[in-house]
């Protein structure tokens, strides 16, 4: 194959393409040292054993997973039944209450958990418990008469970016391989 051969638009855009998949592994490289240094930040929090205040907003939620915290349920607005697992490792129903506090912002507390779907009886109260992801708390003790529920875990978040980048770049050597498969080919008789 010589150089002249190459069709020029179909080089520009093949090496464009394999340059960005590259570009991505490289990405999701950096991705994984990141999320690795956040999961210890978490497991470190997880064995923290201080108490600290709910966060009220967003901003504050990233610094408070895996802590300790508490808050006053002044008002349940529902409960709700989703899919969960005991602390036993069960499966069965988390029960979550959805609350107005005292100074009218929301939160949300993982009541506990049963093998019936069935809402229990929540009319509010102080709750204490751990920060889980989404800012909900899982209470610690269950409440409502209900069983625990498992503890959140940051060893449960997905670390998948390692797996990502070997997929770009697979990608990025199989775009080089059917480019000159097809350029040979295309150059044959």
């Amino acid at each position: 194959m010589k150089f002249r051969q190459l069709p020029v638009f179909a080089t520009i855009v093949v090496l464009a393409a394999v340059a960005t998949m590259i570009a991505l592994g490289f990405w999701q490289l950096g991705r994984l040292q990141e999320k690795e240094a956040q999961l210890a930040i978490y497991s470190a929090a997880q064995n923290a054993t201080s108490e600290i205040a709910y966060p009220r907003d967003k901003a504050s939620l990233e610094s408070a997973l895996y802590r300790r915290s508490g808050f006053q349920c002044a008002q349940v607005t529902g409960i709700r039944s989703v899919s969960g697992s005991s602390a036993k490792g069960r499966s069965g129903w988390a029960h979550k209450a959805e609350c107005i506090l005292p100074d009218g912002t929301p939160g949300e507390v993982a009541l506990g958990w049963s093998r019936d779907p069935a809402a229990p009886e929540y009319t509010g109260g102080m709750v204490t418990g751990v920060i889980a992801p989404g800012g909900r708390l899982v209470a610690d003790p269950p409440l409502a008469g209900l069983e625990p529920l498992a503890r959140p875990d940051p060893a449960d978040i997905p670390n998948n970016h390692l797996a990502y980048a070997g997929q770009w770049f697979f990608f990025a050597i199989t775009a080089l391989v059917i480019f000159v498969l097809a350029v040979r080919r295309r150059g044959k008789p």
